[in-house]
């Protein structure tokens, strides 16, 4: 059974981290593949190395010396090898970087160096083989990766039954160029390697014990989800519960290979498992029908309406049409007889909201537009809830009962998740309403 696991950045922040990644890998012999964040934070006065490479490459871009930050770099990289007692050459690896540190420099190639100082690092620690990322994630020009080619160059770097180290967030386009991903792509990169190698399980290994039911900023304490569908996972996550990136899913999905969330800081604790679906025995070990609870604050809503829209053939395209222009990305869409209600994040059209109202009223004689601002989308996900008849009527009716008002429903067909919409001033008091109803008290059941 082969395992791909990945750390993140916390997890090798400093050599005592290190050294826990150590005993984590060496105590299951299955962990074969391991992919490396760059060093994070030590502490809140410490600096995350590829944030520091970001201000470099701004730095160089307009002329301004960076030897301050890049010298925060090298001695971070230095105290860990010091304290491994590693051989690794880092000197030179340092001069290398800096000999092409020039204005044009490639801010691909630069941020992608924290990545790869890591898992150099890692692997001599560890006694495993470097592959470096550039030789094994290989993209097409549209940036997509090509995982035809990819397995094809993995297989040949793979010549012993040794444990490999690869760094994560970067790869490399047909022409040889270093092309990184979005942040926190080492996600990515570990459920990439997954697929490549037939994994039996991608463990993204992180500071937290699995995903939550809700944000511990609002909610106090809530409970850990044990098991998840990838289609619940990516519903929280599109509401702000942001545990794994976003694409983390799409590479291990059509395999079905299992992601488990696991703490480097306790290691014991079994964590979030992610799965295709999930069986009788895990949904009873869920914390009910409601999965998992997840907003996010600043939408806003442009409530257009004309007499007889619903008549017009188009009229939505058209619409949603208007904001394309703008580049506004749409998080929702509602219709009505005479109403159409399009909700957009407020910082996407804060430059262009008169602009995108003119353009309605002129391209589709909107009769009035009005335009509401401070509104909250809460993401209320469970694969539960299709069997648990009047779910919608008791969440709303607790809502009530707090005086809380609801501006905006949106329920799928699959009945996988119900979206509200609230004041921002209701936010936290209603994620805290519907935990305490429905996991606290037990109306989860």
């Amino acid at each position: 059974m082969i395992k791909v696991v990945k750390f993140g950045g916390s997890s090798v922040a400093n050599a005592g981290q290190f050294k826990k990644v150590k005993n984590i890998v060496e105590s299951d012999l299955d962990r074969k593949f391991i992919v490396t964040s760059a060093c994070g934070k030590s502490d809140n006065e410490d600096h995350k190395v590829t944030d520091l490479l970001y201000l470099c490459h701004a730095h160089l871009k307009y002329g301004v010396p960076c030897d301050s930050l890049f010298e925060i770099i090298k001695k971070k990289y230095l105290k860990i090898k010091e304290e491994l007692n590693l051989s690794i050459n880092l000197e030179n690896e340092f001069e290398k970087i800096q000999k092409s540190m020039t204005k044009n420099i490639s801010v691909d190639y630069l941020v992608s160096r924290g990545e790869y100082l890591a898992a150099l690092c890692l692997a001599e620690y560890l006694d495993a083989d470097f592959i470096d990322a550039k030789d094994v994630i290989l993209f097409d020009y549209d940036g997509k990766t090509n995982f035809d080619r990819s397995r094809i160059e993995l297989q040949k770097k793979i010549v012993s039954d040794r444990r490999v180290v690869i760094p994560g967030f970067y790869g490399a386009l047909p022409n040889g160029k270093i092309k990184i991903m979005s942040r926190g792509g080492s996600d990515i990169t570990g459920a990439i390697i997954a697929s490549l190698v037939n994994a039996a399980i991608y463990e993204n290994w992180t500071d937290v014990s699995g995903i939550l039911v809700a944000d511990p900023r609002i909610v106090d304490n809530p409970k850990r989800i044990d098991y998840i569908t990838y289609d619940e996972l990516r519903e929280l996550s599109f509401m702000g519960a942001n545990v794994l990136h976003d694409e983390t899913i799409f590479p291990v999905r059509e395999k079905k290979i299992p992601i488990n969330i696991k703490n480097t800081n306790d290691p014991q604790n079994p964590g979030t498992l992610i799965l295709d679906t999930c069986s009788d025995k895990d949904d009873k070990k869920a914390p009910g029908f409601i999965t998992g609870i997840a907003g996010k604050k600043d939408f806003t809503v442009f409530n257009c309406t004309k007499i007889n829209l619903s008549n017009e053939i188009g009229f939505l395209r058209k619409t949603i049409q208007v904001f394309e222009e703008f580049s506004v990305n749409l998080e929702g869409a509602q219709a009505g007889i005479d109403t159409i209600n399009i909700i957009v994040e407020t910082q996407e059209i804060e430059e262009d909201r008169y602009m995108i109202i003119s353009n309605l009223k002129e391209k589709l004689g909107f009769d009035e537009i009005t335009v509401v601002d401070n509104l909250s989308l809460i993401a209320v996900v469970g694969r539960g809830m299709s069997k648990k008849p009047g779910m919608s009527a008791k969440l709303f009716g607790e809502l009530g009962l707090k005086n809380i008002n609801i501006k905006t429903i949106n329920q799928g067909v699959d009945e996988i998740n119900i979206i509200i919409g609230v004041d921002n001033k209701d936010f936290e008091k209603s994620i805290t309403c519907i935990y305490d109803r429905f996991i606290t008290k037990g109306e989860n059941i």
